[in-house]
């Protein structure tokens, strides 16, 4: 299938405003783009390109002062399955895990592994290893947190998730990293697309979505708390150790947000 995805953004600065942007599909998906998700501004601005340490496409420019606008519309060619499930997939020992999944076992900022160690092994000490330790996991989150927009905020860690059980879901999925990292397993945070594509439409407006993957088998799977289902459509912009190393806009100075639209749609 093809879905044609997009967003246009508009913020209001009281002066130029350096700012760095991860708002491309990621490279790992760059060969399904039919038509290319090249960011625009409006006003017209440089936008300089470059990979960070976890392969994410990053922009960085200087927003001028007054309403500053970035827009991208892009078709994906998807296959159209669902993310696929391996429940065949084990369980790496920490020491033999490749180097670069390390980063993944660790505490980070949204991430506090030390603050939940305890609680994670007293609940999931003994699930079954591998992709049922996980699912164990995922069913929990799941059920723990309940969802909604206005429980959002910036500053929510996976600790705060925990003890005040609602979020959305970029809280649903540190909250799952984080276990999962206590259990042993490597674990990250994705961002990007996920539509309405096969489920009933969701009546609140379109907006990024946020999931995690697990290092398995010898490679990393996609799983996701907040909706506990496979999913048709999923396409990731960005990948890192949270929240913090995937944001998808960050300005060095004071903003307004005007304007937030994202469109994820299944073209014929």
């Amino acid at each position: 299938m093809k879905i044609n995805v997009g967003f246009e953004i508009t913020h209001n600065f009281p002066q130029p405003t350096p700012m760095m942007v991860m708002l491309n599909v990621h490279p790992s998906r760059e060969l399904d783009l039919v038509k290319p998700d090249q960011v625009a501004s409006y006003p017209y601005t440089p936008i300089s390109v470059y990979l960070d340490g976890f392969g994410n496409v990053c922009g960085r420019l200087v927003a001028p002062a007054g309403d500053f606008t970035l827009t991208t519309d892009a078709v994906v060619l998807d296959s159209g399955e669902p993310d696929v499930a391996s429940w065949d997939a084990y369980q790496h020992a920490v020491e033999d895990l490749p180097d670069d999944t390390l980063v993944f076992l660790l505490g980070s900022r949204y991430c506090e592994t030390d603050r939940l160690v305890n609680d994670a092994w007293a609940l999931f000490g003994n699930t079954p290893l591998g992709w049922g330790r996980v699912q164990a996991i995922v069913d929990f989150v799941h059920n723990h947190i309940m969802f909604g927009y206005h429980h959002a905020r910036a500053t929510k860690s996976a600790f705060d998730a925990w003890n005040e059980r609602q979020g959305v879901c970029r809280d649903f999925a540190h909250l799952a990293i984080t276990l999962c990292r206590c259990m042993n397993i490597p674990a990250r945070y994705a961002t990007g697309y996920l539509g309405d594509i096969g489920v009933p439409k969701d009546p609140a407006p379109m907006d990024f979505s946020a999931w995690f993957e697990v290092y398995l088998g010898g490679r990393w799977h996609t799983f996701d708390a907040r909706h506990n289902k496979p999913r048709v459509g999923r396409i990731v912009m960005a990948r890192g150790r949270d929240a913090a190393d995937a944001a998808l806009t960050n300005a060095f100075g004071p903003n307004t947000l005007k304007n937030f639209r994202v469109w994820t749609d299944e073209v014929w």
